[in-house]
C-alpha cells in the first residue's frame, strides 16, 4: 500500500514541478510572443509524453499487481484444496473407526442376546 501511495506522491510532484517550472520559465524569458508560443507548444508536447509514460508505467506496475495478486489467489486456492481433502481422509478415517467400534458392540449385545437363560 506504501508503495502506492508514494508513488502517487511522486506522480503528482512530477506533474505539479513541471508545471511550475513551465510557469516560472515563460514569466522569466526575454523572448516574443511567437517564441513563447512555441516554447509553450513544446513544452505541453514534452509534458504530454511524459505523462503518457507515467500512466504506462502504473498500467504496467498494475498489471504485476493483479497477476501477482492472480497469482497468490490460485496458491490459497490449491492449498485450501489440499487442506480439504487431508480433512476429508481425516474424517474417513474417523468415521470408519467408530463403524468398526458400533459394529464391535452390535456383535457384543447379539451374542449377549443369544445366549440362553440360565
Amino acid at each position: 500500500m506504501s508503495e502506492r501511495d508514494s508513488f502517487g506522491a511522486f506522480l503528482v510532484g512530477f506533474v505539479v514541478g513541471g508545471l511550475t517550472g513551465a510557469v516560472v520559465a515563460l514569466l522569466f524569458a526575454p523572448q516574443t510572443g511567437e517564441e513563447t508560443r512555441t516554447l509553450i507548444k513544446d513544452k505541453s508536447i514534452e509534458l504530454y509524453d511524459k505523462a503518457g509514460e507515467s500512466i504506462e508505467m502504473t498500467y504496467s506496475q498494475a498489471e504485476k499487481a493483479a497477476n501477482e495478486a492472480v497469482k497468490q489467489a490460485e496458491s490459497f486456492l490449491n492449498q485450501a484444496k489440499v487442506r480439504a481433502e487431508e480433512v476429508q481422509k481425516q474424517g474417513q478415517v474417523m468415521l470408519e473407526e467408530q463403524k468398526a467400534k458400533i459394529e464391535s458392540k452390535v456383535k457384543k449385545v447379539a451374542k449377549i442376546d443369544e445366549e440362553p437363560l440360565a
